[in-house]
């Protein structure tokens, strides 16, 4: 079975992320390394760093991955934008390797109208010049995208065509994440469609960069370009396709995070986990029976 996790709050300090994902039974967890709505942060103390580690060590999840601001397009047609985003993309790897994170979630972009193909050299470019000034270990992972609007990343191809186009290639990754995958139009709750779907990703990109799943329900119906997440079982999705996943001998050692409501309660990833992991421990089932 994958690493099963969460994105988990970081209010405190970063140092809480660890023992927030070791509170609902992660194995490995997600965090924003900083806010993800501000482009600009305090910097990283030699304290923080060492708080952060010891908690990781001390709760012992087997991976820890970061997820970048929500500010940053790599396609941004305004230079001043497109500045930032290269600024705070870097700042935000040069903080994972700090931390030890191993690979930082990015959503390619948006080309703003200026259309896909020089939205993706575009992005491209920007990988490049980042990571050409920051060499350490931690790794981009492009996620797909549910396709709204002007964004990048929607297909296997698009994402393959970034790659494609990059020269600091080795460092370069994807995160695949269900509910995009979903309301892009691929009918991954099918058995078929997860095949087809997880094929083209391969095909186009490699499996082999594959740096962890994002398991999301979808609140909006198939292709409906929407990325609404629900919780499992309570979207369009049904539950099977998770179950496949997790099942999946290719992804075993895959961190697969959950990034679905809290709820009120704040319970919501906890109830998430244990239904997972009671979907996947039930009585085996060849995965070919298995129905949506």
């Amino acid at each position: 079975m994958g690493l099963l996790g969460a994105h988990v709050p970081t209010a405190g300090g970063l140092a809480n992320a660890p023992t927030n994902a070791a509170a609902i039974g992660c194995e490995a967890f997600q965090l924003f390394v900083k806010n993800p709505n501000r482009w600009a942060a305090a910097a990283l103390t030699e304290a923080d760093v060492a708080r952060f580690r010891a908690a990781h060590r001390e709760h012992g999840s087997r991976s820890a991955v970061a997820h970048a601001s929500y500010l940053v397009n790599l396609a941004a047609t305004n230079p001043e934008t497109l500045a930032k985003s290269r600024a705070a993309l870097a700042d935000e790897l040069r903080r994972c390797d700090a931390l030890g994170v191993r690979g930082l979630v990015l959503h390619p972009g948006a080309h703003g109208g200026a259309g896909t193909q020089k939205g993706l050299d575009a992005v491209a470019r920007s990988l490049d010049a980042v990571l050409a000034q920051t060499p350490g270990d931690a790794a981009v992972w492009l996620e797909n995208t549910a396709g709204q609007g002007t964004v990048l990343g929607r297909t296997p191809q698009e994402l393959g065509a970034i790659l494609a186009r990059c020269d600091h290639r080795a460092r370069i990754g994807v995160c695949l994440d269900t509910c995009h995958a979903f309301a892009a139009g691929y009918p991954i709750h099918e058995v078929a469609g997860l095949a087809a779907w997880l094929e083209e990703v391969d095909v186009q990109v490699g499996l082999e960069r594959l740096g962890c799943f994002h398991l999301n329900d979808a609140q909006c119906a198939l292709g409906s370009r929407r990325d609404r997440h629900a919780n499992i079982g309570a979207g369009k999705m049904g539950t099977e396709v998770f179950v496949r996943l997790l099942r999946d001998a290719r992804f075993t050692a895959t961190p697969m995070l959950l990034e679905t409501p809290r709820g009120e309660d704040k319970l919501g990833h906890a109830r998430d986990l244990a239904r997972l992991r009671a979907l996947v421990n039930r009585d085996a089932v060849p995965m070919a029976e298995l129905t949506p």
